[in-house]
C-alpha cells in the first residue's frame, strides 16, 4: 500500500507540474513581469540578476528567455507595461463631466493612487529606467510627453471656457510640463514620506499650480519690477 500511495503522490505532482506548464501565455508573462518589476525595483537594472528573477517568478531562466527575452528585453517589457498602466490609470481617472480643475484633481488623485498601489512600478520607471539610460529612458520620456499633452488639454480647455484660448494655447504646454515635473518630484519625495495621504499630495499640487494656471488663463500674470 505504501508503494501504491507513493506512486499516486508522484502522479499528482507530475499532473500539477504539467498544469503549471500549460498556463496561458498571458498569465505566464504576467507572472514573469510581476517578478521582474519586484527585482528591478529592489536592485536596479544593472544589479538585477536573471537568476533571482527566475527564482521569484518560479520559472526557469530558459522559459523567461523564451517568453520575454534576455534581461535588456525583459526590462524594456517591464517599462512599457508599467508606463501604459500608469497612463491609463491617470487618463481613466479624469472625469470629463466636471470642470477642468476638477478633472486635473481627479487625474492627480489617480496618479498618486497608482504610485501608492504600485510603488515598485514607480521606482522602476522614475528611478531605475532613467538611470539605465537609452533606450529605457526614452520610454519614460514618451510617457511624460503623453502626460504633458493630457494636462495641456485641460489648461487649454480652461482658457477657452474663459475666452482666452490664444493665451492658454501659448502657455499651456509649458505650464503642463511644469506641473508634470512637479507631480513626479512630489511622488519621488513621497516614496520616502509615505505617511502623507495621497489626497493631501494632490491638494498640495493643486494649490501650488492650479491657482497660477487660473490666474494665467484669466490674463493676470506676474512680472518682475525691473
Amino acid at each position: 500500500m505504501t508503494g501504491q500511495r507513493e506512486v499516486l503522490v508522484a502522479q499528482d505532482v507530475r499532473r500539477s507540474s504539467e498544469r503549471a506548464k500549460r498556463l496561458p501565455r498571458a498569465v505566464r508573462e504576467k507572472q514573469i513581469l510581476d517578478a521582474a518589476v519586484e527585482v528591478f525595483s529592489q536592485h536596479g537594472y544593472h544589479m538585477a540578476s536573471m537568476d533571482v528573477i527566475s527564482e521569484v517568478a518560479g520559472v526557469s531562466k530558459p522559459m523567461i528567455y523564451s517568453y520575454l527575452g534576455a534581461k535588456e528585453e525583459l526590462f524594456g517589457h517591464c517599462i512599457r507595461r508599467e508606463s501604459n498602466r500608469l497612463f491609463e490609470a491617470v487618463r481613466d481617472g479624469i472625469r470629463p463631466d466636471v470642470p477642468p480643475d476638477m478633472q486635473l484633481w481627479h487625474g492627480l488623485r489617480s496618479f498618486y493612487g497608482f504610485v501608492a498601489e504600485y510603488r515598485q512600478s514607480w521606482i522602476v520607471l522614475h528611478r531605475h529606467a532613467l538611470a539605465a539610460g537609452d533606450p529605457f529612458a526614452k520610454e519614460v520620456t514618451a510617457l511624460r510627453t503623453r502626460a504633458i499633452e493630457l494636462v495641456r488639454d485641460l489648461v487649454v480647455s480652461a482658457g477657452t471656457q474663459r475666452g482666452l484660448a490664444s493665451q492658454a494655447e501659448f502657455s499651456g504646454e509649458g505650464m503642463a510640463a511644469a506641473l508634470v515635473g512637479a507631480a513626479e518630484s512630489l511622488a519621488d519625495w513621497w516614496l520616502d514620506n509615505p505617511h502623507v495621504p495621497e489626497g493631501v499630495l494632490a491638494s498640495w499640487l493643486m494649490n501650488l499650480t492650479w491657482l497660477g494656471f487660473n490666474d494665467l488663463v484669466e490674463g493676470s500674470v506676474w512680472r518682475p519690477l525691473e
